[in-house]
Formats: C-alpha cells, structure tokens, sequence
C-alpha cells in the first residue's frame, strides 16, 4: 500500500482485520513509507480484505494497492513484522 499508511496505525488495524477473517500472513512497514503484506485464505474473503485495505483505518489514506499473486506458504495465523 502507498500513501499514509504509516504512523496511521495501518499494520495494527490490518492484523485485527485479517483475524477477523481468519487470514494468514503478514504485514510490515517499508523503508520507503509504503506497507507490504501477504495474506492467505478462501478467495471470496481475500477480496474483502483487499477492499478493507483500499480504505485502511480511518487516518489512513491509501493511493495505490498492487496486488499480487503468490505461491500459498500455508502459515497459521497473521502477524506484524517489522523491517
């Protein structure tokens, strides 16, 4: 994600999402003000999570989402990680 997305509280409000719906993955801050993530899960709910993450947290304000298809690693559960 591009924009304000950091000091927004984004990493945090994407982690609680993605346990909401029982995503698995990760999400970092980047050195360059953007936030990268992988997320894992049934289709339909990954679509929702990409529409959540167009928006963001209400201080958020999202530019650009690039998405992109990976090879599932089949991790448990959704955490923060940090640079």
């Amino acid at each position: 994600m591009k924009g304000k997305v950091q000091g927004v509280y984004y990493r945090k409000s994407a982690k609680l999402k993605a346990d909401e719906f029982g995503l698995s993955g990760w999400v970092k801050n980047e050195e360059d003000g953007s936030v990268s993530m992988e997320a894992e899960g049934d289709e339909a709910v990954l679509k929702k999570f990409v529409a959540w993450c167009q928006v963001g947290p209400s201080a958020a304000v999202v530019d650009q989402v690039v998405i992109e298809t990976v090879v599932a690693k089949y991790d448990t559960g959704f955490e923060i990680r940090r640079f």
